[in-house]
């Protein structure tokens, strides 16, 4: 698979094989269509490899499929510094919504983000992926956000419900708060 092969010896902030992430978004993906579910395999591809357009064309991909790769690649959008102003532009576009949902739940599994916490515990562990979450789960529907979580991370399903029983209000913990212990 290109996913595996591409990301072959790159590793995650936690030493991990990269490879594990981008399969796991991918299958977060499995109950929508394949060009969604390739994006979601590949979605790293144009960020942190040297593969361009015109190859993931050539060898197969769809027009789609690239579509959305890039529209999630910070690199290419217009203020790539500014996490916030590129969640909201991937908001904008119902299938790059999907895939970035999927790679915030994974990057926002509890033990991803404890390990991450325990390697640099001067640093709020994940926040700007808390920050996204509100922008991407109100850009579609909420029942393909509840099958995305479901598959990925379902420690999330909480707040998806939280968010639905308080439309409007963000149910992210403020900055410095301690996580639930029972979550």
């Amino acid at each position: 698979m290109l996913a595996e092969v591409a990301h072959n010896r790159q590793k995650d902030k936690l030493k991990r094989p990269y490879r594990e992430h981008v399969l796991a978004v991918g299958d977060a993906l499995e109950d929508f269509d394949d060009d969604i579910q390739i994006a979601g395999y590949l979605h790293d591809i144009a960020e942190d490899t040297p593969m361009t357009r015109q190859a993931l064309l050539d060898m197969g991909v769809s027009e789609r499929a690239v579509a959305i790769i890039e529209r999630v690649t910070k690199r290419l959008h217009d203020n790539p510094d500014d996490y916030q102003d590129g969640i909201r532009f991937i908001a904008e576009d119902h299938d790059a919504t999907l895939v970035k949902i999927a790679d915030n739940a994974h990057n926002s599994l509890p033990e991803r983000v404890q390990a991450l916490a325990e390697k640099w515990p001067d640093k709020p562990p994940v926040t700007r992926y808390d920050e996204a979450r509100p922008v991407l789960y109100e850009a579609v529907p909420a029942e393909e956000v509840r099958k995305i979580l479901a598959r990925v991370n379902p420690w999330l399903l909480e707040e998806l419900d939280a968010m639905d029983d308080h439309p409007g209000e963000s149910p992210v913990a403020e900055p410095g708060a301690k996580p639930d212990a029972g979550s």
